[in-house]
């Protein structure tokens, strides 16, 4: 049976147990759940259906058991090795400190985009689709990279740092 991840926007310790996301998970029918981190990365194996039913199906189930739901995007296990075999910063040379970013989105991007951008210290470097590649350097100011990204994207998104990817591709 293939392997997915679900990436859950919004997800924190403060507003979800990942013991209750596995159990959700588990009630929507799929098997071998296990969750990542905390930051709502399920992966899970089923049946192959599309990514778009997977996430609804899974969205329905948190809405049944945990009375709330999370926006999910999915990508087959498969699909993540592929980047992370790929490595798309690696073509870039990027400050030591900065910080890598995977941005999900639910949908292909139908707008045009001059890539490699700056703003604000914020790399978008490149996309293939439906992922998009960032680095930024940390600053006061928080995590300016998000405004961009929803500005540009939308909020039918979520993102993750490469190292959660990574870990996401492997478990």
């Amino acid at each position: 049976m293939p392997r997915y991840v679900a990436f859950l926007r919004g997800v924190s310790p403060m507003n979800a147990k990942m013991t209750e996301l596995k159990h959700s998970f588990e009630a929507a029918g799929f098997t071998d759940v296990k969750t990542v981190l905390t930051s709502g990365n399920v992966v899970f194996s089923a049946r192959a259906k599309s990514e778009m039913a997977l996430a609804r199906q899974a969205e329905a189930a948190m809405a049944k058991q945990l009375s709330r739901t999370f926006y999910t995007i999915v990508r087959p296990v498969s699909v993540l090795r592929d980047l992370v075999e790929a490595n798309p910063y690696a073509a870039f040379d990027l400050p030591a400190k900065a910080k890598r970013v995977v941005t999900f989105l639910g949908e292909p991007y139908q707008g045009k985009l001059s890539l490699p951008t700056e703003t604000e210290g914020v790399h978008i470097l490149s996309m293939n689709g439906r992922e998009v590649f960032t680095a930024y350097v940390p600053n006061p100011r928080g995590p300016v990279f998000m405004v961009l990204i929803e500005k540009l994207f939308g909020r039918h998104v979520t993102t993750r740092t490469w190292e959660t990817v990574k870990k996401c591709a492997t478990a």
